[in-house]
C-alpha cells in the first residue's frame, strides 16, 4: 500500500509538472504566433475565417470535417488549387482560431453562425458551399434553412444522415477525456513523439505549415465545442430525417474510394440522397476520407467542370 501511494504521488506530480509546461508553452506559442484569417462576432462568440483568392471570384465556402484542429491549414491543398475563386474556410466553434465555446452544437445554430459570419463579410450571393464529412449535415440543413444563398453544393466524402424512426434523446454530460489529455500535455508530447499522430498523409503541406497544425492539434484538442457537436451526432442526424435537397440545387459528391464495401456503400448512400436533384455528379476518388489531402488538383478540375457546366 506504501509503494502504491507513493507511485501515485509521483505519477500525479509528473501530471502537473505536465500540465504547468503545457500551459507555458502554450501560452507563448500563442503569443508569438500571429493567427491566419480574420475574426468575426457572431452570436455569443467569435469565429476565424480564413479567404484566399480574388474578392470578385467566385466564392467557394469551405466548412471542416468533425474535430478538424486547424481547417484554414487542412484545406491548404484544395485552397491552392482553385486559383481564381475567392475560398472561404469558416473555422466552426471549437475548430482553428475561433472560440472554444460555444451554444449547443445543433444544425440550427451551426447553420445561423454561418450564416451570420457570411453576411457580415458580405459575400457575394449566391455562393458554393463545399463541406468535408460531417459538414455534410450542415450543408444539407443550410440550403434548406436559406434557399436562394447557395449556387452548388460540393461534398467531400460528406456525411449523409442514415434513416430511422426512433427518438433521440439529447446527449448527456460526460467527463471529457480528450480535453484532460490536451490539458495536461499528453497531446503535445505525443503530437512531438509521434508526429504521424497529427500530421496529414500527403507531401502537399509545407513544413510550416505541419509545424502549426501539430501545435493547434495541442491547443484545440478534446475542447468543450467539438465535444458536443461529436455527442450530438445521432440528434442533428435525427432533425435531418426525410430532408433532401432543393430539386434545382447542383450537387456535386466526392466520394473516397477506400474499400470496396464501404464505397459501394457510401455511392448508393449518396445517389439515394439526389435521387430529387435534377443536376448532380457522384465522382469516386482513390484515397482515404480526407480526399483533399491528395486529390486536390483532380478535385479542382471537376469543380471547375461542374459548375461551367461541362463536369456532366
Amino acid at each position: 500500500m506504501r509503494g502504491a501511494g507513493i507511485a501515485a504521488v509521483v505519477v500525479l506530480g509528473l501530471i502537473l509538472i505536465s500540465t504547468v509546461i503545457n500551459a507555458v508553452l502554450e501560452a507563448s506559442e500563442k503569443s508569438s504566433m500571429a493567427a491566419y484569417g480574420e475574426r468575426t462576432a457572431v452570436g455569443s462568440g467569435t469565429l476565424n475565417v480564413y479567404r484566399n483568392g480574388p474578392e470578385d471570384g467566385q466564392p467557394i465556402v469551405l466548412l471542416s470535417g468533425l474535430g478538424t484542429p486547424a481547417p484554414g491549414l487542412d484545406f491548404a491543398p484544395l485552397v491552392r488549387e482553385l486559383k481564381g475563386f475567392n475560398a472561404i474556410v469558416v473555422e466552426r466553434f471549437g475548430y482553428g482560431y475561433s472560440d472554444m465555446e460555444a451554444p449547443p452544437r445543433t444544425n440550427e445554430n451551426i447553420s445561423s453562425e454561418l450564416h451570420e459570419a457570411l453576411a457580415k463579410l458580405q459575400v457575394q450571393k449566391p455562393y458554393v458551399l463545399a463541406g468535408h464529412s460531417i459538414a455534410g449535415f450542415y450543408m444539407l440543413d443550410y440550403v434548406n434553412r436559406y434557399p436562394g444563398e447557395v449556387s452548388a453544393v460540393v461534398g467531400i466524402d460528406a456525411s449523409i444522415p442514415k434513416a430511422g424512426d426512433g427518438p433521440v434523446p439529447d446527449p448527456e454530460p460526460d467527463l471529457n477525456w480528450q480535453k484532460a489529455l490536451a490539458f495536461t500535455g499528453i497531446v503535445r508530447a505525443v503530437s512531438a513523439a509521434v508526429s504521424d499522430f497529427v500530421d496529414p498523409a500527403s507531401d502537399a503541406y509545407a513544413e510550416d505549415e505541419l509545424q502549426r497544425m501539430r501545435l493547434m492539434t495541442s491547443w484545440n484538442y478534446g475542447n468543450s465545442a467539438v465535444a458536443d457537436e461529436t455527442a450530438r451526432i445521432a440528434n442533428n442526424a435525427a432533425a435531418l430525417r426525410g430532408v433532401s435537397y432543393p430539386d434545382d440545387l447542383p450537387v456535386l459528391a466526392f466520394i473516397a474510394d477506400e474499400k470496396p464495401a464501404s464505397t459501394a456503400t457510401k455511392t448508393a448512400a449518396a445517389q439515394n440522397l439526389l435521387e430529387n436533384v435534377k443536376r448532380h455528379e457522384i465522382v469516386t476518388l482513390e484515397g482515404h476520407h480526407y480526399l483533399h489531402w491528395t486529390q486536390s488538383k483532380r478535385m479542382a478540375e471537376r469543380i471547375r467542370a461542374f459548375l461551367t457546366g461541362d463536369g456532366g
